[in-house]
């Protein structure tokens, strides 16, 4: 037998072990590639969840905070108003986490600008809607508004937040294809080499594992969002629905079954059974009002009431949005609030205003019996006590005289009380027309009336030039006569008054807890004297209606004037202040506003 070599087996072992060495180094840099782009693609996919989780927890906090706002405005009370204090910090968190997250993408992060930017405008309105519902500065009208503008630009956030979510979701989908082609790999790949496959399939599952966790704690993060979504609708009285327009199917929230006084889920939402909880006053308009949503695809608000099971009534509010999805379905987007306790507020207004209209009627009357009644038989106690000779005086005893001087001063002051008090009413009460007026031919006017006790007192008083305004002259007038007279009633004995008036142009921003912030610019009117001056605690006090310092047999007056003074000044929207150093002077200071 010729022995033959086995140099050409061995070669073809080695170079069959080199080719296999070969491919499965190229096996395994392919399937090292598919490993890492499967890495790249499943961040991808995960920055989208995260950008949609912040959108989600961006839109969540503004719904906390208007819900927060909707409870402080019907309850008045403050711990409504924790969800809306915490938002704003809520919302830049998740816009910096957004901003982090398409500081790559221009389009998101135009996107990301001009939603930051409604949601400003959209905590505007929340301090506007506050500032409207306080008793101080209630406007129903301003507040009507803003309410209505809150509501679109909450619209247009949604509307943005909903355009971020296409644009991610555009992404993702492409994102996922690329993802399903990185995980395919080549039938002949994994037959060559099915252990280096299953190697590779390790790590991919693997990678899948930690992306199955991360995504579980997504979605329970989503679930948690869901949650304060349905615990908002419970602390703000609304709940939502939707219907289906070409199926006919409504969807109810379990807050829509609560607010109809129902467990949730406790029958089938259609419209036949809501009508069945409308109260039989208003079914007609609720049915005709569903009918015009099939016809026009639209809800505006309707307000009505409902019967819930235990013959308890509630009163709704009730609007909608048509909305399109991407498969071009039409769903009807729908809120109910719960307005029954506003509604009860508007009630109680009414009959306080009721009672207001008869508290005027009954001041209409007291100043017809202050102005005839009181001051007839007044004028005839006078009248009498004047008749009274000093022959007939002569023939009374010592302590007649001293009774009968008695009544005349009596008398007297009872004038000047009713005079006062009719001087004050006229001031809430009469025609307030504003007239453009110069203020120094006012102030001359005041000084011509109190040109006797200025004589009399030797009183020096220096003005600097006043402006210009539209004020009600005659109110004005008395301002100055009340506040002069003042000056000249509490001099120094011995010491002739003097009386400084300045003026200057101020910004309300200078004084923004004193002056209204709407009206930019005041005029300060000062009015300084050398007198007896008053204690600085009394400062505030010194307005109030019947409120004296001194006792009325060392100073004459009513305790009137100064309340006029108040009075006056509000009814032309500024503020008065008073100041003053005992045995130096007082300084009272006006702001009108320009």
């Amino acid at each position: 037998m010729k022995w033959i070599p086995n140099f050409n087996s061995s070669n073809s072992l080695r170079v069959i072990f080199v080719i296999a060495v070969f491919i499965l180094l190229f096996l395994s840099s392919i399937a090292y590639k598919h490993n890492q782009d499967l890495n790249e693609s499943s961040k991808l996919a995960m920055h989208t969840y995260e950008i949609n989780i912040q959108l989600e927890r961006l839109m969540s906090a503004i719904k906390d905070a208007e819900t927060g706002q909707r409870g402080y405005i019907i309850t008045r009370n403050n711990r409504f108003l924790s969800p809306y204090l915490y938002s704003r910090d809520k919302v830049n968190a998740s816009f910096v986490t957004l901003k982090k997250l398409t500081v790559d993408n221009a389009v998101q992060q135009k996107n990301l600008e001009n939603l930051f930017k409604l949601i400003i405008q959209r905590f505007v309105s929340f301090e506007n809607c506050l500032k409207y519902s306080d008793p101080k500065t209630y406007d129903k009208r301003k507040l009507d508004n803003h309410m209505f503008g809150g509501r679109i630009l909450m619209e247009n956030i949604r509307f943005q937040v909903d355009k971020m979510n296409d644009i991610e979701r555009k992404y993702l989908k492409k994102r996922l294809e690329i993802y399903d082609q990185e995980i395919s790999l080549s039938p002949v790949f994994s037959i060559s080499l099915f252990l280096t496959a299953l190697v590779f399939i390790m790590l991919a599952y693997r990678q899948i594992s930690r992306d199955f966790q991360r995504l579980k704690l997504f979605n329970k993060q989503l679930l948690i969002s869901g949650g304060l979504m349905a615990e908002s609708e419970i602390i703000g009285k609304f709940s939502t629905w939707q219907w289906e327009l070409d199926s006919h199917k409504i969807t109810y929230s379990d807050n829509q079954y609560r607010l109809l006084g129902v467990t949730p889920n406790s029958f089938v939402p259609v419209i036949e059974t809501f009508l069945d909880f409308v109260h039989p006053d208003d079914r007609a308009a609720v049915s005709e009002s569903m009918d015009k949503i099939i016809e026009k695809k639209n809800l505006p608000f309707i307000y009505y009431k409902i019967v819930r099971p235990n013959n308890e009534i509630r009163y709704f509010k009730s609007t909608g949005k048509l909305l399109t999805d991407q498969q071009g379905s039409k769903i009807l987007l729908g809120i109910n609030f719960d307005i029954t306790d506003e509604h009860l507020l508007n009630i109680e207004l009414q009959e306080r205003n009721r009672e207001l209209e008869k508290s005027n009627k009954e001041l209409a009357s007291f100043n017809h019996v202050a102005s005839h009644d009181l001051q007839e038989p007044l004028r005839k106690i006078q009248t009498f006590i004047s008749r009274v000779s000093e022959a007939d005086k002569a023939v009374m005893s010592e302590s007649g005289r001293d009774y009968l001087a008695k009544i005349a001063v009596s008398a007297k002051r009872m004038r000047v009380l009713i005079d006062d008090l009719l001087l004050f009413s006229r001031t809430n009460t009469t025609k307030k027309e504003f007239i453009k007026s110069n203020l120094n031919e006012l102030l001359q006017n005041a000084e011509s009336e109190l040109t006797e006790v200025i004589n009399e007192n030797k009183a020096i008083i220096k003005a600097s030039k006043l402006p210009k305004l539209e004020v009600i002259p005659y109110q004005i007038e008395q301002l100055f006569i009340n506040l002069i007279g003042n000056s000249l009633k509490y001099n120094k004995p011995g010491v002739p008054p003097e009386i400084s008036i300045e003026s200057e142009k101020v910004l309300s921003a200078d004084y923004p807890d004193l002056l209204e912030q709407s009206v930019k610019k005041f005029h300060k009117i000062t009015f300084t004297d050398n007198g007896l001056g008053f204690d600085p605690q009394f400062k505030e006090t010194i307005f109030i209606l019947f409120q004296r310092l001194h006792s009325k047999t060392d100073y004459p007056g009513t305790g009137i004037g100064l309340a006029i003074c108040k009075k006056i000044v509000e009814n032309h929207k500024g503020h008065i202040l008073a100041d003053s150093t005992p045995n130096v002077g007082s300084v009272f200071t006006v702001f009108l506003p320009e």
